[in-house]
């Protein structure tokens, strides 16, 4: 089994990958204060959780946007494991022609999606990762990623208006019955699920200008089915995107 890891801004993702089919998934709290030992127990309880054996894992890959978590659970990893987990950065292939100004600034969330969503829909695309920040990534009509757009995410809206004002009240991101509200909260709701959909819609089809071709629309993150289907454009929501794109990475560094 393949071991796929997603470390990001507010949760960890472990994806166990049988072949090419998707065996288990598991989310955790990203907390950057835990040590190496206490991730290692947490995934040992995973791990039990969903019936799996450690010496069942035979490869792990990991994206991190964490740099001060990712040699605590690449440890933490190792003793579960007894496997050095690969990390993807720079010297790793991946096969993505990367056309922006540094290359070696691209996240590597943003790489793995695009790996998966070249190889599984047609180009351009548009990948949309709704998480603690709403990044879109944009591939060409030649399958180049050729940039991206970085908007703050749904919950940190929802936190920046809770923590500056006195008087409006924190809410559950859910769509509200009308998009008028007549009180705080649906008010609330509304520029939240309505705005961020609105944004989404409004980005895709200045882009499209911008390239000159109708793109795919792929969404993935935590609050895509949340946000998506209020959208005027169509998407395909992929929950798993990016622990895809993990795999075929893996497979194309790591010989079996």
């Amino acid at each position: 089994m393949l071991l796929t890891v997603d470390i990001g801004n507010s949760h960890i993702v472990l994806g166990g990958f049988e072949g090419e089919e998707l065996a288990f998934s598991a989310r955790m709290v990203t907390q950057t204060y835990r040590t190496d030992d206490q991730y290692a127990v947490e995934i040992n309880q995973i791990m039990g959780l969903y019936r799996v054996d450690p010496g069942r894992i035979d490869g792990i890959i990991i994206s991190s946007v964490v740099p001060e978590l990712t040699s605590p659970f690449r440890r933490a990893l190792r003793k579960v494991t007894n496997i050095t987990p690969l990390v993807l950065g720079p010297g790793v292939k991946t096969g993505l022609n990367i056309l922006i100004d540094d290359p070696g600034q691209l996240g590597p969330d943003l790489v793995a999606a695009a790996v998966a969503a070249v190889a599984l829909y047609p180009s351009p695309c548009l990948i949309y990762d709704l998480g603690t920040a709403i990044t879109i990534s944009v591939v060409d009509q030649k399958s180049n990623f050729t940039g991206c757009v970085i908007c703050a995410g749904t919950r940190l809206m929802l936190d920046a208006l809770t923590s500056h004002t006195a008087l409006l009240p924190h809410v559950g991101i859910e769509e509200p019955p009308s998009v008028i509200g007549k009180n705080s909260a649906v008010s609330m709701q509304s520029g939240l699920v309505y705005g961020t959909a609105s944004m989404l819609d409004g980005l895709a089809d200045r882009i499209e200008r911008e390239i000159g071709a109708p793109a795919t629309l792929i969404a993935t993150g935590g609050l895509a089915r949340s946000i998506v289907p209020h959208c005027t454009h169509k998407f395909i929501i992929q929950d798993n995107l990016l622990l895809e794109g993990l795999r075929r990475i893996y497979e194309k560094n790591v010989k079996n």
